[in-house]
């Protein structure tokens, strides 16, 4: 569903749940007459039972989302650091290349900040940003293999290879968390327990004759917003909640 807007998913899911409650408060009304208090009474407590499993199953979902968001926001830091770190290191190379690697450094610090404006459903944009990054990858390092050849000193050369490895590494660390997401599984399990939980609450509003409307659109609307933060904190480079990149926009200006 990643390629779905987030906000068609929660108005869906919205619709689903009234028509869900709508439906069912039809056919608690007419059996209202042929269940007794007993099995009344078990509907309300199996109602109850439900709500449960959805605040579990809210929270759960919550927390993997939140948590994945925090992730994405440390890989950008850490990346950013690496980067700036590389940078710096650059004023121990010997003439030119220390300015020929400070300037391919810059080149790829803006494939960065272009790769997070492209959305990552558009797979054959990412693929070409990602093959010019990795062109300065190997550029940098054939600079970096001369440079060896000229000044081989841990102190400097050493320094900045080591300097080199941690960006490398934080590139990819930032690509495969940027690719991670909730599960799927997860969010039909959540969509069918929160349609379900609907379908009780207007089977139980059928048995007493009683239509709580308004009282059920709240109930329904806050269960979307939470749907709707939920998918949007999965969603890094789109949406209302983004991933920052003020780090390395403040290592370009620098």
């Amino acid at each position: 569903m990643y390629h779905l807007n987030s906000i068609i998913i929660a108005i869906i899911l919205f619709t689903l749940i009234l028509l869900a409650y709508d439906i069912s408060f039809r056919i608690g009304r007419r059996k209202q007459r042929v269940i007794n208090q007993e099995v009344k009474t078990q509907t309300n407590s199996i109602q109850s039972g439900i709500y449960g499993l959805l605040a579990l199953l809210l929270a759960f979902s919550f927390n993997m989302a939140l948590q994945r968001f925090d992730n994405r926001n440390q890989a950008v830091i850490m990346e950013s650091n690496a980067i700036g770190t590389a940078l710096l290191r650059t004023k121990l190379l010997p003439k030119p290349y220390d300015s020929i690697a400070y300037n391919q450094l810059q080149q790829y610090v803006n494939l960065r900040l272009e790769l997070n404006i492209i959305d990552l459903t558009n797979r054959e944009e990412r693929v070409f940003i990602n093959q010019k990054t990795d062109s300065i990858q190997n550029k940098i390092w054939e600079n970096t293999i001369k440079i060896t050849k000229i000044d081989s000193r841990p102190v400097t050369t050493g320094n900045f290879i080591i300097a080199l490895n941690e960006v490398f590494d934080a590139q990819n660390r930032r690509n495969a968390i940027f690719q991670q997401h909730i599960p799927e599984s997860i969010l039909f399990l959540l969509f069918i327990v929160f349609i379900t939980g609907g379908a009780l609450m207007g089977y139980s509003s059928g048995l007493g004759l009683r239509r709580a409307l308004i009282p059920t659109i709240i109930f329904t609307l806050l269960i979307v917003l939470v749907i709707f933060i939920i998918l949007d904190l999965d969603r890094p480079t789109r949406g209302l909640i983004k991933v920052k990149m003020d780090n390395l926009f403040e290592l370009r200006q620098s």
